[in-house]
């Protein structure tokens, strides 16, 4: 078949496009790459208003005008790749904002690409309006709304997030819901809220290309080292300011045991070698589930403070702290599991070992493919 994914989000597309492509099928991938990230894609759109001048010409412009000249400049490149945008008998979007633009932009490219291909799928991966509404009524134990009603960071900071709960996008929400074929969730933090949702087709774990990550088994020398890798943008987002409080109480006690690796905002390609030589990855505190960073680490057999969640245990039948630690929204019991880890550095390679077996069963990109194949098409007939 031929299929174009719409969007990227930690090559979540351009993993699945691998395991397609091995299945036979013609993908292209199309997005902007994930911003900093700068994740592949087959077609790369640009957003030229980001930094210097242009930056400041953006917001004047918007100020004055209403205008967003990423939009705009988006939609010209949209128009001049529209032959991408047709004839497919599967398009997927990678979210409800997959271009990145204005909501009034975004519905105009998604007309047509609703009006020229057979089935079009959503997935809902990174915030959305539904994901963020049910963070927001408080109905996970905690969520990435915690920190932004416990009022941590700035408004501007959650952005991101809050943006969904606008008329607009909630307009937009509704017209992408009114068209889709069907809804598809990468893990439990979105799978949870769409739970009972009509157009909901399940959940397909986020796919790994395995041949991208050599295994390393742990050898623990003289210290543990650890890798702390902060997104500015989504520092408070992640819970990075508890993982710092908690790397400063294990300091306390074990500065000599330990080696802190800290990064900011780093290229997609640069950070994946970063980590290569630790021990243990802090990866996000307020998760049910593993994103791609996470897993991509446990692929390489790093111990991950991530989201590892009761739901997500019972589901894959795992024991806690049998694949990944779960990173609790509090600081003492973060440092009191990386304590732990240091004075049993067994329990190091033990985890290393499971977290590789874990991602081998459940994750692989080809068995990914034919999970979303299956759903796709099963909605399809």
């Amino acid at each position: 078949m031929k299929i174009l994914l719409v969007g990227e989000y930690n090559s979540s597309h351009h993993t699945l496009k691998e395991g397609l492509v091995a299945l036979g099928h013609q993908v292209t991938v199309v997005g902007l790459g994930d911003g900093f990230k700068k994740r592949q894609v087959d077609v790369n759109f640009k957003q030229p208003y980001t930094s210097g001048f242009k930056l400041l010409l953006k917001r004047v412009v918007y100020k004055f005008f209403k205008i967003d000249l990423n939009s705009q400049s988006i939609k010209k490149q949209f128009f001049r790749n529209q032959a991408i945008f047709k004839g497919n008998d599967i398009v997927q979007l990678v979210n409800e904002v997959s271009f990145n633009t204005v909501p009034k932009v975004e519905r105009k490219l998604l007309d047509f690409i609703f009006k020229n291909n057979k089935k079009v799928f959503l997935l809902s991966c990174g915030t959305d309006y539904l994901s963020v509404t049910y963070a927001m009524e408080e109905k996970f134990r905690y969520s990435i709304a915690t920190p932004y009603l416990e009022k941590r960071g700035t408004e501007a900071q959650f952005q991101h997030m809050t943006q969904y709960l606008e008329p607009a996008f909630v307009k937009l929400h509704r017209y992408i819901f009114e068209n889709i074929q069907g809804v598809l969730a990468s893990d439990f933090d979105y799978d949870i809220p769409l739970q009972g949702h009509p157009k909901y087709l399940g959940m397909v774990p986020n796919p790994v290309n395995l041949n991208n990550f050599k295994y390393q088994l742990p050898k623990i020398e003289d210290k543990v080292i650890i890798f702390h890798g902060i997104n500015n943008n989504n520092y408070y987002k992640k819970g990075n300011d508890i993982f710092e409080n908690a790397l400063a109480l294990v300091a306390e006690t074990h500065s000599e045991k330990i080696q802190i690796i800290t990064v900011r905002s780093v290229p997609y390609a640069e950070y994946i070698k970063l980590f290569d030589n630790c021990h243990i990855l802090l990866d996000q505190v307020f998760a049910y589930d593993q994103g791609f960073n996470a897993l991509e680490a446990m692929a390489k057999g790093k111990v991950v403070f991530t989201g590892a969640e009761q739901e997500f245990l019972d589901y894959y039948q795992l024991l806690k702290d049998q694949v990944a630690i779960n990173a609790l929204p509090d600081a003492q019991k973060i440092a009191d599991k990386l304590i732990w880890l240091i004075d049993n550095p067994e329990k190091i390679i033990e985890i290393s070992k499971n977290a590789r077996a874990f991602v081998e069963k459940e994750h692989d990109h080809v068995l990914a493919a034919k999970r979303y194949f299956e759903k796709w098409t099963m909605s399809i007939g």
